[in-house]
C-alpha cells in the first residue's frame, strides 16, 4: 500500500513537473515537445523500478521495422504503454479517443504532437475523415502511427474481440503492421491495486505484411497478440 502510494505521488508529480517545464515548447517546433514525451516515458520506467521493483523486459527487438513505413497495433492494459512506447519507437503518433484532447495542458500537448482523435460516441461513418488524417501523417512523416485495437485499457485477462477500426487502417494505408503484446496490467491495471516485484513484458511480434484481406488481417492480428498474452500470463 505504501509503495503504491509513493509510486503514485512521485509518478504524477513528475509528469506534472515535466508538463510545466515544457509549456513554452507548445510555441516551439514539434520536436521539442516530443522530447518531453520521451522523458515522461523514461520517468514512468524509473518510478516503476524504484517504487514497485518492476522489471521491464522487451522481447523481439529484432522484429522492429526499420527503413519502411509501418503502423503499430498493441494490446492496452495500462497507462504505462502510452508513455513508454515513446522511448522504443520514434515518437509514435497516437490514435486516441477525442475526450483526451479536452484534458487541460495534457490535451494541448496531444494536439501539438499531432495525435489523431476518434469520437467513440459517433457511428463509424462520422469518423471516416480520421483515415485520411492517418494517411496524410504517414505520408508526410517517418513517425509510426500507433493504435490500440481494444479501444481502451482492458483487464489483463480480457479477450474481447478487436475493434474493426484497425483493419480499416491496415486496408487504407497498405503498409506493414507491427503487432505488440504487453502485460502491463499485471503491475499497473486500469482499476484495482498496483502490484510489486513483477515483470512487464513488451513483446514485439513478427510483422504482418500488407495485402491480406481485412477479415484475415484482423483475425491474424488478434490471434497473434492474444496468444502471446496467454503465454505471458
Amino acid at each position: 500500500m505504501i509503495r503504491s502510494l509513493l509510486f503514485s505521488i512521485f509518478f504524477f508529480s513528475g509528469i506534472i513537473l515535466i508538463s510545466i517545464v515544457f509549456l513554452p515548447a507548445l510555441f516551439l517546433p514539434k520536436k521539442i515537445v516530443l522530447i518531453g514525451g520521451k522523458i515522461m516515458g523514461y520517468w514512468s520506467k524509473i518510478c516503476l523500478q524504484i517504487f514497485l521493483s518492476t522489471r521491464i523486459e522487451i522481447k523481439g527487438k529484432e522484429n522492429i521495422i526499420t527503413n519502411d513505413k509501418f503502423f503499430i497495433a498493441s494490446s492496452h492494459q495500462s497507462m504505462f504503454e502510452t508513455f513508454f512506447f515513446q522511448t522504443i519507437f520514434d515518437s509514435p503518433v497516437f490514435v486516441l479517443k477525442k475526450e483526451l484532447l479536452k484534458i487541460p495542458i495534457f490535451g494541448w500537448y496531444l494536439r501539438k504532437i499531432g495525435s489523431i482523435s476518434i469520437d467513440r460516441n459517433k457511428i463509424a461513418r462520422d469518423n471516416l475523415g480520421f483515415l485520411d488524417k492517418i494517411k496524410l501523417t504517414v505520408k508526410s512523416s517517418n513517425r509510426p502511427v500507433i493504435i490500440f485495437p481494444q479501444a481502451t485499457r482492458k483487464a489483463k485477462d480480457d479477450r474481447e474481440p478487436f475493434k474493426k477500426g484497425v483493419s480499416r487502417i491496415y486496408e487504407h494505408l497498405q503498409i506493414k503492421c507491427q503487432p505488440i503484446a504487453i502485460n502491463s496490467g499485471e503491475v499497473w491495471p486500469k482499476s484495482g491495486k498496483l502490484s510489486s516485484n513483477k515483470t512487464i513484458v513488451i513483446s514485439i511480434l513478427k510483422v504482418i505484411e500488407p495485402g491480406l484481406e481485412t477479415k484475415e488481417f484482423l483475425r491474424t492480428l488478434q490471434n497473434n497478440i492474444y496468444s502471446e498474452l496467454d503465454r505471458l500470463s
